[in-house]
């Protein structure tokens, strides 16, 4: 008898006022492959409360077209700027709001945590995490723009997490 193949999708959000990236996964029993990604641009001269709109209606999109099952952000804001933080922390927030109100299970992740999980060092630069995507997910080219490719590393970062999490038994990064 054969096994059947079980598989689950993960949508990685790269939160953002001005550019907020995404990135739709497969992950199965020996596969990580990429469904579709790329980038929510609200107009910069739309005032935020306007950006942020955009961004959820573009989020809400995503969900309903591609019915993941989990969402992984980038969790840290960590400004110069304290008005920028606050900025990003509220982009992040409309993700979330995103997520739950289809009651998928939402996981964080910081920009360190991603770098360690894709490249294998908290200190990569971003030219080594777009290589280290484009080798997970077998892509001919690295992943563009910048934002879509922070968005795959994201995702797979939870994907492999997971693996992790499911053998201890402890979601601690569950949000």
């Amino acid at each position: 008898m054969e096994k059947k193949k079980s598989s689950y999708r993960i949508i990685g959000i790269d939160p953002g006022t001005r550019v907020t990236g995404y990135a739709i996964i497969e992950v199965s029993d020996c596969a990580i492959s990429p469904i579709d990604f790329g980038c929510i641009r609200p107009p910069a001269k739309n005032i935020l409360s306007d950006r942020y709109l955009i961004i959820s209606k573009g989020i809400k999109l995503l969900l309903d077209k591609f019915l993941p099952s989990e969402l992984a952000l980038e969790t840290q804001f960590f400004h110069k700027n304290p008005q920028s933080a606050l900025k990003l922390g509220i982009a992040f927030g409309v993700a979330l709001i995103a997520a739950k109100e289809r009651e998928m299970s939402i996981f964080g992740y910081s920009p360190k945590e991603v770098k360690s999980a894709i490249v294998g060092t908290g200190k990569a630069a971003k030219d080594q995490v777009q290589q280290a995507v484009k080798c997970f997910l077998n892509l001919k080219s690295i992943p563009e723009p910048k934002d879509a490719a922070d968005a795959l590393a994201i995702a797979i970062c939870h994907a492999v997490q997971k693996k992790d999490i499911l053998k201890t038994i402890n979601p601690k990064k569950q949000l």
